[in-house]
């Protein structure tokens, strides 16, 4: 994976990424951002580490590029919802896959509820659902997973304010302090239109790319609905980041 660009302003400069595909750091409708937003321009730093050093990460915590959400390790059953499929490929600005790259998915259960102390809604929590996963990408790029489709969940931006369904993903580079981290929508959800996060990105084109394709192909008979999401990392069709 190349290095991220942590920056709008300098993903633009450096990794052609066209104006308006990643957020801007401070967007008032998402009321979070003003307050933990910079206002001065951001720096380039150097990485502390050269970009060929490897992730150091045991070979026994990550789980190839197949990983089952719905049967968590020390759970007694299986997770509650609609059962659904996730894969697609990493790929570089020219298309080529990206390899051995750690991929990381978190989200919330079915009812819209996190496996976290900060959440307290009074949706139910799934005791067979943690909500996260890792896993690498194949020779192709490829990764995949199973796991429930989460439902929408209050945050208390606005009035009336809830999250359309999503998927938490975080890609890593050669280092730990390359991180890519970006969500995936589900196709025609009604609540695009009123959330500030996913209108934070000015480019209706690139808001596009962040929504999953539902997969006949992936689709298991009786068993999981398939869909894809391929994220680019750099370049004119880039997936946008830091959302």
């Amino acid at each position: 994976m190349v290095a991220p660009r942590l920056h709008k302003e300098t993903c633009v400069k450096f990794d052609t990424v066209p104006p308006g595909v990643y957020p801007d750091l401070v967007y008032p409708p998402y009321k979070s951002t003003v307050k933990r937003g910079p206002l001065l321009a951001p720096l380039r730093v150097a990485a502390a580490l050269p970009v060929t050093a490897n992730i150091a990460m045991p070979s026994s915590t990550i789980i190839g590029a197949n990983v089952d959400l719905t049967r968590p390790d020390g759970c007694a059953g299986e997770a509650i919802g609609e059962r659904i499929v996730v894969t697609g490929r990493v790929t570089d600005e020219d298309g080529k896959p990206v390899r051995n790259s750690l991929v990381e998915v978190w989200q919330c259960n079915a009812a819209g509820r996190y496996r976290h102390k900060k959440d307290q809604h009074n949706a139910p929590l799934d005791p067979n659902f943690n909500g996260w996963g890792k896993m690498l990408t194949d020779d192709d790029g490829r990764y995949r997973f199973v796991t429930v489709k989460p439902g929408p969940y209050p945050w208390g931006n606005h009035h009336k304010a809830f999250r359309p369904a999503h998927i938490h993903f975080s890609l890593f580079g050669n280092v730990y302090a390359q991180r890519l981290v970006t969500q995936m929508y589900f196709p025609n959800d009604p609540l695009f239109d009123y959330d500030p996060i996913f209108q934070s990105i000015p480019d209706e084109a690139a808001r596009r790319r962040l929504v999953s394709r539902y997969s006949l192909e992936e689709t298991m008979h009786e068993h999981l609905l398939g869909y894809e999401f391929d994220i680019v990392l750099r370049g004119r069709d880039a997936t946008p980041m830091g959302i």
